[in-house]
């Protein structure tokens, strides 16, 4: 009897040593790097269906089509495609272009890149200088179930939805949630959700995306066409190139 209570002990050590919880987020972004970093795809493109709402009740359906280099690199080209609207974020900076000009740029580490994509292709320390720089208290952690599975919450205490914060799924470790604070006085809680993953070549992609701000749905995004692994012309990241260079991964 004595032997089977040991043995038993023994398992049930081994399984809370292998189960054991996260305490930083720092553990976190590390984990998600290991999984995936030899097998995660480096570029992606699919089309989307961006539907916008109005406070009065009312939305606008529009499609864009976008491309994706990890880490750091994506395009977003706007229909009607002949116009040349869109935005580029490359180099750690967004520009944005009208009627195939250039109207205007920024400073600004894409979080959902950084958390959706980036974060299995580039050395942890970069991920985690990135979240810092975000806000993220990197040091609190806790769990909290997620839409029938349990999420890592890095950034905030249990009952905190207003303190910046990311959300990873604890099995696949996939990113789920984002909150940050936002609108032109900083106040605002913007709350984004990558929801409906699917199963890739190389990794996986949320294909439906889901935005509120201080819990008013603004924007959804959903995801078809879906592609990974293909070559894409370096051309599509140079700023200076945007109206002229091949888009033929779009579909005609």
């Amino acid at each position: 009897m004595r032997l089977l209570t040991s043995t038993l002990l023994l398992i049930l050590f081994a399984a809370s040593s292998v189960l054991a919880d996260y305490k930083t987020g720092d553990e976190v972004i590390a984990a998600m790097y290991k999984k995936y970093s030899s097998t995660w795809y480096s570029t992606l493109t699919f089309q989307q269906a961006t539907t916008n709402y109005k406070p009065d009740g009312t939305s606008m359906v529009s499609t864009w089509y976008e491309a994706l280099s990890a880490p750091g690199k994506l395009r977003i080209d706007f229909t009607p495609l002949e116009k040349h609207d869109g935005a580029l974020f490359t180099g750690y900076k967004v520009y944005s272009y009208r009627d195939g000009k250039l109207v205007g740029s920024r400073d600004l580490v894409h979080p959902l890149l950084v958390l959706g994509f980036d974060v299995y292709k580039q050395p942890v320390a970069t991920t985690l200088s990135q979240l810092k720089g975000m806000g993220i208290d990197l040091s609190i952690v806790h769990e909290e179930p997620w839409q029938g599975k349990t999420a890592i919450v890095v950034g905030a205490k249990q009952g905190d939805l207003t303190t910046p914060q990311f959300w990873i799924d604890k099995k696949d470790l996939l990113f789920v949630r984002l909150i940050e604070k936002g609108g032109r006085d900083g106040k605002s809680i913007q709350d984004t959700e990558f929801n409906k993953y699917v199963k890739v070549k190389g990794g996986w992609v949320a294909a439906g995306v889901r935005f509120t701000v201080d819990g008013k749905l603004t924007t959804t995004e959903d995801y078809t066409n879906i592609k990974t692994g293909m070559t894409l012309d370096s051309d599509l990241w140079v700023p200076e190139k945007w109206a002229t260079v091949d888009r033929s991964y779009i579909p005609k």
